[in-house]
């Protein structure tokens, strides 16, 4: 009997066909990996259990994830006529970057009320009053669980524990993991030692295993450039980041490396007592995939920027200056790029529904592919002084059996956008309404348009019903005007990006 009991205490925790990353024992982790287990079936994440990490030396716990919290909400929130604008711009500056392990998740910047926490909620990029994130997204027959962001050090010895029925499979094998020395790791000694270039790889074998670890490791408004290269890989990952200039993030093709979590508005609302979106220097918005807030002088290049949900759900929000983006395919639903600062986009794809580009910014756009299932390409939103959205030798594109726009600016709070501005210049363009525009709010909005051809025939379209407020512009009367407006300088307030495509 006591050689039965021995045997039993010595018996290996995990069935065999469950593969674990990091592997058990692994050294040289990366602090901001994501653990995942890999089954033979599908695993299932229930709604009860912990799961926890431990530092090994001290058995202290670091982390834990509690399964009974669900993700974030599922309904929309109804807002009362308290709901409005900040009074005074929200304030960027901070003297150090709160994290999940120095600060509680929730607590409430600018004008916002705290956030509950009914919901999961992890400080991403120093946004204190956190985000809603799914502590387990199972894929296929992998598990990955989310850790709160930036809890792992370097130099130090983890071990995982999983509760009995946090996770389980179909056949009932897996029973979690309990015992200290079932699942350890070491992270790296230490943060790399240059900044000038750091390498994202999922599989662990660069700098950080997410773009968000990278970003993390730049110090606020740096002056040094640095490069992120982001490998071929599937980085399912909430990325915001505030406060960065003088990045270029640098993936491997838009086939090759993509960036996407499923974020809308309904996920990750904006506050009950804050509006967003609407004014500059109003409170930041969380509801993109991959979000750059109060940034400068940032490149996105060759990626897969996407959101997998439908609704308000931006793939890529920027707010900022000099923010260019060259070969980047973004993918969202309402408002699939939310555009304010300063934008220029070279032979990019954004695909979308309503509103496909959103913002009071000023974007100038070469050579991109526009395509939406129907509805507005855009809800342009500039301010007096500032330009809007331009088009410049760009595609809009409708699937057959829908009609788009190019835009709308109705009356919305308030507001009729009486300088909007949507110009569109030697642009094709598929299934686009004969009227050109949906709803132009005020005569004194700029809604130019220049030898907009057919995408199919290349022939030039019927305009003679186009929206009463919109202008045709003349080659030889307005020749200065199309001349201004095919220079990117004009547009962004004489920021002269680089053309890569001539």
């Amino acid at each position: 009997m006591a050689a039965l009991l021995m045997l039993a205490a010595c018996a290996p925790e995990l069935p065999k066909d469950v593969r674990l990353s990091p592997a058990p024992g692994a050294e040289n982790i990366n602090p901001d990996t994501r653990l995942a287990l890999t089954f033979q079936e599908t695993p299932i994440v229930n709604d009860s259990g912990m799961i926890r990490i431990y530092e090994a030396g001290t058995h202290r716990l670091v982390d834990s994830l509690d399964l009974t919290i669900a993700a974030g909400p599922t309904e929309s929130r109804t807002y009362g006529p308290e709901c409005d604008y900040t009074k005074v711009p929200y304030d960027y500056t901070r003297t150090y970057v709160p994290t999940n392990k120095n600060t509680r998740p929730g607590t409430p910047s600018g004008m916002a009320e705290p956030t509950s926490h009914e919901y999961q909620l992890t400080i991403i990029g120093g946004f204190t009053d956190a985000f809603h994130f799914y502590p387990v997204i199972v894929r296929d027959s992998t598990a990955t669980i989310y850790p709160h962001h930036n809890m792992l050090e370097y130099g130090n010895e983890y071990y995982v524990t999983i509760d009995e029925g946090a996770i389980t499979t179909p056949s009932g094998n897996f029973k979690g993991i309990t015992k200290p020395d079932a699942w350890t790791f070491t992270t790296k000694a230490s943060a790399p030692a240059a900044t000038d270039t750091l390498i994202v790889d999922a599989q662990g074998n660069g700098d950080f295993n997410t773009v968000q670890g990278a970003l993390d490791f730049i110090p606020d408004f740096s002056e040094q450039t640095t490069v992120i290269l982001v490998r071929p890989g599937d980085y399912e990952e909430l990325v915001y980041a505030r406060n960065k200039a003088n990045v270029k993030i640098k993936g491997a093709g838009m086939d090759c490396t993509r960036v996407h979590y499923a974020n809308n508005e309904v996920f990750n609302p904006h506050p009950l007592n804050v509006k967003t979106n609407e004014w500059p220097g109003t409170f930041p918005s969380r509801r993109a995939a991959f979000m750059l807030d109060n940034c400068h002088d940032i490149t996105l290049e060759d990626i897969t920027i996407a959101t997998t949900l439908k609704g308000q759900a931006e793939g890529l929000l920027l707010n900022g200056e000099r923010i260019a983006l060259y070969r980047v395919h973004v993918i969202g639903s309402g408002d699939a790029l939310q555009a304010n600062g300063t934008i220029y986009m070279e032979a990019c794809q954004i695909d979308g529904d309503m509103d496909t580009i959103l913002g009071r910014g000023s974007l100038f756009a070469y050579r991109c592919d526009l395509r939406n299932s129907g509805g507005a390409f855009s809800w342009v939103r500039n301010t007096a002084g500032n330009h809007g959205d331009v088009f410049v030798e760009c595609t809009f594109a409708c699937p057959d059996g829908r009609m788009g726009d190019y835009g709308r600016t109705k009356t919305n709070h308030g507001s009729s956008y009486p300088d909007a501005e949507f110009v569109v210049i030697d642009c094709r363009v598929k299934n686009i309404i004969p009227e050109g525009w949906s709803s132009i709010g005020e005569k004194t909005a700029r809604m130019y348009e220049h030898n907009t051809r057919d995408l199919d025939t290349g022939q030039p379209v019927d305009v003679s019903r186009r929206h009463p407020y919109s202008r045709q512009l003349d080659a030889v009367k307005d020749a200065e005007l199309l001349r201004n407006y095919r220079n990117p300088a004009y547009v962004l307030k004489g920021w002269q990006p680089q053309r890569q495509l001539q």
